[in-house]
């Protein structure tokens, strides 16, 4: 303890003070917590209410043998792999195309620095500080915030019930990539007898989009159709299950041995797509089409707050898995560093795999934009036989066995200019690039669609895809570990049981629970959960967790304590973003998300078996709206 520090100074004080949190750092004896500044049951300085049973010291926890984590790159590691998840390859890239490429990553960054560092840095100090579970923590500094804890395992409960089915839809993909070609890269042929068609639900959408919804989901119309267990889907989930049970059932034991591979793993896939796709025709094209900046949109209050959401999220606040894996940490560990390095890094994550992203999907999109230059050729050409074109229509550079984007485009602008009115009944197709790569898709659209229809077009694409959604199943599991800590962590140091049997007793009743994703309807069951049961409740839980902080238990105080505990006193910057600048940037968020779910009433899209039969005919999706 320093010489001169206030600890020391109140020590030396004869007047009567109420402990703080300080008080512990100094190794004090524990007092009662309705009687401490910890707690605040009364006011600082305020009289003592009476004697109770003493609430037990983070000091003493520790010494009752709190398990800790081996070394330093095991923390950050397992921090890493929960923040990192799906969302960073399939929901980033979405949303900076949609929100002005280049230009979204300013707002995005701008709000990193404003609410994720400071939140994480505050969850991450808290769970350090006080050595517990989400439940623990609260409950430790004020006995009525406990409720904050319970509410985050609640939502860590729903989100990991459907995500686990993700890593199920990946772990099937997965053992069907070990075959060439690829069972999505054709649509199956049926038989009459004699006669062999095409099966019309996958003539009529694509190969890989049938593959998904009637091979591996066998979806129905309608979510009130629940059409039975989908067995392939709940063997999957079970595969998943044991997984994730295997791998948290030691604790941190088990769990950080299971990071070096499933937090590292992933990159190296992310690098060698990389170094792949800006091999491939058209890569650059999808690069310099995402980044290509759109300024106006950085005027849209819509982009902000997306850009919040997807920062809120893509450090995992509020699930309760960041304060878990803090609360084994050593007490003067460096967390603000620790806060620092996650969050640039998930950053770094989500950039690396937009560049992956848009320089595959550039390549799907040059490879499609010529297949519909080659069709639409044929039609042309057919015209010209039927005398219903004039050969004079086409230029006479045009060279139709060898037919560029440029040669297309220009015959198309004559044929169109000519024709005029009558031009639409040719059914003839622009065919420009663009339009091929404003297609947005994000989430099992990308994933489970656009992405493996790319990888068909790729040499060795067995190779390819196995490595794909085994990098998905990694991604998927460092998050359910630190969803799964954020459930276990607050149980174990309420009730003490052995962590194997809750461990395992979470896992059975989980998959039994997640067997109403794996109906034939089960997917507008992970969609609704996973527009619904997260976003709003966690965004409540932080700013709770913030207000707690900054205005219960006073930023003034937290700010010293983490001086004492770190060595060194944190930016003012901290202080004002906790305590004035997050809580209201988080309120506006809130505003905003209950204003778009009065405007926009709960739908899901239903694949709609009969609707894609007629789909040409009557030019429309495959997708209706239900409610």
């Amino acid at each position: 303890m320093r010489k001169h520090s206030k600890v020391a100074l109140r020590q030396q004080s004869k007047d009567n003070v109420t402990e703080s949190v300080a008080d512990l750092l100094a190794l004090e004896a524990p007092l009662d917590y309705k009687s401490s500044q910890m707690s605040m049951s009364v006011p600082p300085g305020g009289p003592a209410g009476p004697k109770s049973k003493p609430e037990p010291s983070p000091d003493d926890e520790e010494d009752e043998g709190r398990p800790a984590w081996n070394n330093k790159i095991e923390y950050i590691l397992a921090q890493v792999g929960f923040s990192v998840g799906l969302g960073n390859v399939w929901r980033f890239p979405y949303l900076c195309q949609k929100n002005g490429g280049g230009a979204y990553l300013v707002p995005y960054f701008i709000l990193l620095l404003l609410i994720g560092i400071p939140l994480f840095f505050l969850e991450l100090a808290v769970g350090q500080r006080i050595r517990r579970g989400s439940i623990g923590v609260w409950n430790y500094v004020y006995p009525r915030l406990g409720g904050i804890g319970v509410s985050s395992l609640m939502v860590c409960a729903f989100v990991g019930l459907y995500y686990n089915v993700i890593i199920g839809w990946s772990i099937f993909y997965f053992f069907q990539s070990f075959q060439y070609p690829l069972p999505w890269s054709e649509c199956p042929i049926r038989r009459n007898g004699s006669l062999a068609y095409v099966e019309p639900e996958c003539e009529r959408s694509s190969a890989t989009t049938y593959f998904w919804y009637r091979e591996t989901l066998n979806i129905t119309s309608t979510i009130a159709d629940s059409g039975g267990l989908n067995w392939r889907m709940t063997l999957s989930l079970l595969a998943a299950w044991i997984i994730v049970c295997l791998a948290v059932i030691k604790g941190i034991q088990s769990s950080g041995k299971v990071m070096y591979f499933s937090s590292l793993f992933p990159y190296v896939v992310l690098f060698c797509f990389l170094v792949r796709g800006l091999m491939l025709k058209g890569a650059t094209d999808g690069i310099a089409h995402m980044f290509t900046p759109k300024l106006e949109k950085m005027l849209e209050p819509q982009v902000w707050r997306e850009a919040a959401t997807q920062v809120f999220f893509a450090l995992g606040l509020g699930f309760g898995g960041v304060i878990a894996f803090s609360s084994y940490n050593k007490r003067d560990n460096n967390c603000h560093f620790d806060a620092v390095l996650v969050s640039i890094i998930n950053f770094i994550t989500s950039v690396l795999a937009t560049l992956v992203v848009f320089a595959v999907l550039g390549f799907k999109a040059n490879i499609m934009n010529e297949k519909c230059i080659v069709d639409n050729a044929e039609k042309i050409l057919g015209y010209l036989n039927t005398s219903v074109l004039s050969h004079d229509l086409i230029p006479p550079h045009v060279n139709f066995s060898h037919l560029t984007a440029e040669d297309y485009a220009e015959m198309y602008g004559v044929i169109k200019t000519v024709r005029g009115d009558s031009f639409g009944q040719l059914g003839l197709d622009p065919c420009l690039l663009e339009d091929e790569l404003n297609k947005a898709v994000q989430g099992t659209g990308l994933a489970f669609i656009a992405f493996t229809e790319a990888m068909i077009y790729f040499p060795a694409s067995p190779f390819w895809s196995v490595m794909f959604f085994f990098m998905l199943i990694n991604l998927g599991l460092g998050s359910m570990i630190g969803t799964m800590t954020g459930i276990t962590t607050p149980v174990l140091d309420t009730f003490k049981v052995r962590k194997e049997v809750l461990t395992v007793g979470c896992c059975i009743v989980a998959f039994f629970s997640g067997l109403l994703f794996v109906q034939r309807s089960g997917n507008y069951f992970v969609t609704m959960f996973d527009d619904y049961s997260a976003g709003l409740p966690l965004t409540i839980v932080v700013i709770l967790e913030n207000i707690s902080v900054a205005w219960i238990y006073g930023s003034k105080r937290f700010m010293q304590d983490l001086e004492d505990m770190l060595g060194f006193r944190p930016y003012s910057f901290y202080f004002y973003m906790w305590k004035y600048v997050s809580p209201i940037l988080l309120l506006i968020l809130i505003s905003a998300t209950v204003i778009e779910m009065v405007i926009k009433p709960p739908g899901y899209n239903a694949w709609v078996q009969e609707l894609v039969s007629v789909r040409i005919r009557l030019e429309c999706t495959p997708y209706k709206e239900g409610l």
